[in-house]
């Protein structure tokens, strides 16, 4: 099992010497990965409904503050790799219609490379209309189409010598794309999201499924939605002519994660990754059993100290 944490790229965390020192750290312990989240600018007014609350009222705060300031994610990949050298990137998740494809394929390929083949896409369509309008992103009852598009446009700009994609929305020709992604064929694609779409699209498009488990929203809830989930995604991926077992599983599991008490759900029953450390490792493994290979946790804090402490009491426990 491989395990990583959330780096701050909004609150007062987001510096360079404090997501250097947590980056750090974590590839001390023994981490797998670090994840980086993707806004590029918040609307002062948000109607859309966010996926992850019963209610669908977007949370204002993360790493202890509501100001809507956000680095951005590949820039902030790009500083993670020049301050590690074996932890893993992962985009948690990169929203695809966001950004100009041929750009974007270029700067997760050059990341690619400085890192030396560390970089893991994590991908999703979206969820905030006001931010696609903000950013002159194609429309966003679209979003599902334009990113599977974007995504082939990525496969065929990272693995083709002569690049060639005439698309509603990406076409291109007689172009040199260089430097490809140092790790070959690409840079594993995990398709984020829980919902029928997302997992038709995981099941065409994606190396890895990596679904978000939230109390609030418990689509992956609990270990017998996961086994719901993925049966269903081993349908579609025979469906698809690929082959299940292919299939990188990877669980986003930081919302849930709660070492300092156990929380109860409704029904009484212990939520899954709360709890002593032996609570945790029976859910660890239990994820493990059904496929599970990587797992992200959340240390919560609002000083490096406090993150960093929880990071190596984890690692301690859980990190072999």
């Amino acid at each position: 099992m491989e395990f990583g944490f959330p780096l701050p790229t909004r609150g007062p965390l987001a510096n360079p010497r404090d997501i250097r020192r947590l980056a750090r750290r974590g590839e001390e312990l023994g981490y797998g990965f670090v994840s980086l989240s993707d806004h590029i600018v918040i609307p002062r007014r948000i109607d859309s409904d966010y996926p992850y609350d019963r209610d669908g009222t977007y949370p204002g705060e993360l790493f202890g503050s509501s100001e809507a300031e956000y680095l951005e994610q590949l820039t902030v990949a790009a500083f993670v790799a020049a301050c590690t050298s074996k932890i893993e990137l992962l985009t948690s998740v990169m929203v695809v219609p966001y950004r100009a494809p041929l750009h974007a394929a270029k700067a997760i390929s050059t990341i690619d490379v400085l890192s030396g083949g560390r970089v893991i896409l994590g991908v999703g369509a979206g969820w905030m209309r006001e931010e696609f309008e903000a950013l002159g992103a194609p429309p966003f009852e679209r979003r599902g189409a334009v990113t599977e598009e974007y995504l082939r446009a990525f496969r065929e700009l990272w693995t083709a010598d002569s690049p060639l994609m005439r698309g509603e929305w990406v076409g291109f020709s007689d172009i040199v794309f260089e430097p490809r992604p140092a790790r070959r064929p690409h840079p594993p694609i995990w398709m984020g999201g829980e919902s029928e779409a997302a997992l038709r699209r995981a099941a065409r498009l994606a190396d890895g499924w990596y679904p978000f488990a939230h109390p609030r929203a418990p689509a992956i809830g609990s270990l017998a939605a996961m086994r719901r989930s993925l049966r269903r995604l081993g349908e579609l991926m025979e469906e698809a002519g690929r082959d299940p077992a292919a299939m990188i599983v990877a669980l986003d599991a930081e919302m849930l994660f709660d070492p300092d008490r156990e929380v109860r759900e409704e029904d009484g029953s212990r939520r899954i990754f709360t709890g002593c450390p032996q609570n945790i490792a029976g859910d660890i493994g239990a994820f493990a059993e059904e496929g599970v290979s990587h797992i992200q946790v959340l240390f919560r804090g609002d000083t490096v100290a406090q993150v960093t402490g929880g990071m190596e009491r984890f690692a301690e426990d859980h990190v072999r």
